[in-house]
């Protein structure tokens, strides 16, 4: 089947464009990842969203289609956190291999998601091999208290294609803002996501709140799901449906920067190694963003034991 009717919608310019229903963008994005379009067609498809800009309607749409299709982690006893990981990082370290051992040690079982569409950047993965922990080949039952981190291949091939799609046309498309909104969960679970630029945090926070999620979204570092390490950055909580702003970003500039690792796989997982081990201090935005993780999964968290493993 062909895309073709929905290409003459969307593909119209950012002012001529006309927006899909929620229905119409969960048909069209089904009928993409299913690989029912051309190549020539996806790639029309990447580009006519790029310009013209995804509502939250289409955002839910589109989160519909590959929610319908993606393996999904067994319910277990504790809410599963949940840390899409697709940006890496370029000039801070990526510190998201941190959060989500920080959050492991709490009793909690972590999935990390991500799927490399770039070379330039150091990524979630690449840091947490250097700890030891190695990517799961398939979606499984995960342990608490552990961190199992997955690419999005195993998720949902045909979403792992359209984040490819990146390779050959050089921009992000509606694909990467997908990902960032994904739970693979059959039980409870708490999305911690992220946007880049603030233009974003609305259509973000509407889309969360329109699927039902339960999140906690923040401006990340470099557009991964972790605090800056610098400066209080602004999170909201989603819960039912509603949303709730829960910090108000830092204003002004920054007085003091914390010791940082250089933006380099090995030295960042040494560093992280040490901050777990006590040796250097968790920074304070990355520990007040913890604390807000912690308050979203309590209930669930009672008289679990407090130590982490890695889920090879």
């Amino acid at each position: 089947m062909t895309i073709a009717p929905y290409l003459k919608e969307i593909g119209r310019g950012k002012q001529g464009a006309r927006s899909l229903t929620r229905d119409q963008a969960a048909d069209l994005f089904g009928r993409v990842l299913d690989g029912q379009a051309s190549e020539l067609e996806v790639g029309a498809f990447c580009m006519a969203m790029r310009v013209k800009g995804e509502t939250p309607q289409e955002l839910a749409g589109f989160c519909d289609a590959a929610g319908a299709r993606m393996a999904r982690v067994p319910a277990t006893q504790r809410p599963v956190v949940v840390l899409p990981s697709y940006n890496g990082a370029r000039r801070l370290p990526v510190l998201t291999p941190l959060l989500a051992l920080l959050v492991a040690r709490e009793g909690l079982p972590v999935l990390v998601h991500g799927h490399a569409s770039e070379d330039t950047r150091v990524s979630t993965r690449a840091v947490l091999e250097h700890l030891s922990l190695t990517a799961s080949p398939a979606l499984g039952a995960l342990a608490e208290a552990s961190v199992t981190y997955v690419d999005t291949q195993a998720l949902l091939p045909g979403l792992a294609c359209l984040l490819d799609v990146r390779r050959a046309i050089g921009v992000r498309g509606s694909a990467h803002s997908v990902v960032k909104l994904l739970a693979p969960c059959a039980g409870p679970s708490l999305l911690v996501t992220s946007y880049t630029h603030p233009e974003f945090r609305d259509a973000m926070r509407e889309t969360l709140c329109l699927t039902g999620a339960r999140a906690l979204l923040l401006r990340g570092t470099e557009g991964e799901p972790v605090a800056d390490p610098r400066r209080a950055v602004a999170m909201t909580a989603v819960r039912d449906g509603q949303a709730a702003d829960v910090q108000a970003a830092q204003a002004g500039t920054v007085t003091s920067i914390p010791a940082l690792p250089a933006c380099e796989a090995a030295s960042t997982a040494q560093w992280t190694a040490r901050v777990l081990a006590g040796a250097e201090p968790v920074p304070a935005p990355i520990a007040a963003q913890l604390a807000q993780v912690l308050d979203l999964t309590a209930a669930a968290r009672a008289n679990v034991p407090r130590h982490a493993t890695f889920a090879a």
